[in-house]
């Protein structure tokens, strides 16, 4: 039976051996745990490690023969990882839906891995499936990274097609491997939009909503009829600190002064690894309601309304009032507004992740924190 999606689905249950043999002989991988666990020690001696490094994950996957058992592996180090780089995770709205029917979650997208990583966390605590993971192509460049995502049940987004022919049967295949994993029923994970929000602005790209709606071309469906059978529901991920948030201010200061913005190697997988170890604080994961068919009659009234659920949820959290409170007094902006009073220490802390960069670069770094609180007024860029 012809494999209709193998160059874009995630690993299955008969190739996790062979996957797992070649991630446990990476060293890019070993040196990449050794300098996580034991960041502290001199490198020539982590270096003497990697041996060691091996055999003990080599004993760790020893008995993980299926996507299920390595997902609950990868739980274990989630579970480990959040205790670390989180003070809280807040899951809600999953109670008001049924785990036995698979969704379409859309989320707002502020961090590379840590997003569909909380999404999956999120339902894995509740007791509901894992959902399969959309992901960019350019985020797979590496081979150990590629293939630790695809056995945690990643599917490829390709992003670096130019001819439009290609393209256009690329989309095709995507739409129609969403329904297919929908149909299962399984559920899956979307960005509302290709990239990080990096301004702290969540709007949902209505070409992403057409490219899932594209399945229902051969069904004959209408866009209604075709987004209905995937069953979106919107998502709202909050990390009350960002651990790129400096990284992301610094590429949106370039745009604005040179009107473009040229990533460096391994740009990518550095944000990846940062938004992973670097800490969040409290962080929320509001699950909302299903889309109704009259918010899903196009796709501009149905990212509306995805837009508007993600508001709805979005709190105003403490930092959002110290980052206003720091514009106003130091950079004259957004006096109209009334900000909360906070504690110094809170100000502090904002203030020496930004006490080395420049003036728009302190700038961008505080309007993405305050962002929430400027849209609840109608800020519009």
């Amino acid at each position: 039976m012809q494999d209709l999606y193998a160059d874009i689905r995630p690993y299955q249950d008969d190739e996790v051996a062979v996957v797992l043999d070649r991630i446990c002989r990476s060293e890019t991988l070993h040196r990449a745990l050794l300098k996580y666990r034991l960041g502290f020690l001199p490198h020539w001696l982590r270096e003497l490690m990697l041996p060691l490094a091996r055999k003990l994950l080599e004993r760790q996957m020893a008995d993980v023969q299926t996507v299920q058992q390595f997902q609950v592996w990868m739980g274990k180090w989630v579970e480990k990882l959040l205790a670390k780089t989180t003070t809280d995770v807040v899951v809600r709205g999953l109670d008001s839906m049924a785990p036995n029917q698979g969704h379409l979650w859309i989320s707002n997208h502020r961090d590379i891995a840590m997003d569909p990583t909380l999404i999956n966390y999120s339902l894995h605590i509740a007791g509901w499936p894992t959902s399969r993971i959309a992901i960019g192509d350019n985020l797979l460049s590496h081979p150990d990274v590629a293939d630790v995502m695809r056995l945690n049940k990643s599917f490829i987004v390709k992003r670096n097609i130019t001819n439009k022919r290609e393209k256009l049967a690329a989309l095709q295949k995507l739409s129609n491997f969403i329904r297919f994993t929908l149909d299962e029923p399984g559920s899956v994970w979307i960005a509302q939009r290709e990239g990080r929000a990096k301004n702290g602005i969540d709007q949902t790209d209505t070409a992403v909503l057409k490219m899932m709606a594209l399945q229902g071309r051969e069904r004959s469906e209408d866009f209604c009829a075709s987004m209905t059978a995937l069953r979106p529901v919107p998502v709202c991920i909050q990390y009350e600190w960002d651990p790129c948030d400096v990284m992301k201010a610094r590429e949106l200061v370039a745009r604005a002064r040179y009107g473009s913005y040229s990533k460096e190697d391994g740009e990518d997988t550095r944000s990846l690894l940062t938004g992973i170890t670097g800490h969040k604080g409290v962080v929320h994961v509001d699950f909302g309601r299903p889309l109704t068919a009259v918010e899903m009659e196009s796709a501009d009234t149905m990212a509306a309304a995805i837009d508007q659920q993600i508001r709805d949820m979005t709190e105003i959290l403490p930092v959002h009032n110290a980052a206003l409170g720091l514009l106003q007094r130091e950079f004259g902006s957004h006096t109209e507004l009334k900000a909360a009073m906070v504690s110094t220490e809170l100000e502090n802390r904002l203030l020496q992740r930004i006490e080395h960069e420049d003036r728009d670069v302190r700038r961008q770094v505080l309007m993405g924190y305050a962002m929430p609180i400027l849209l609840q007024h109608g800020y519009t860029e």
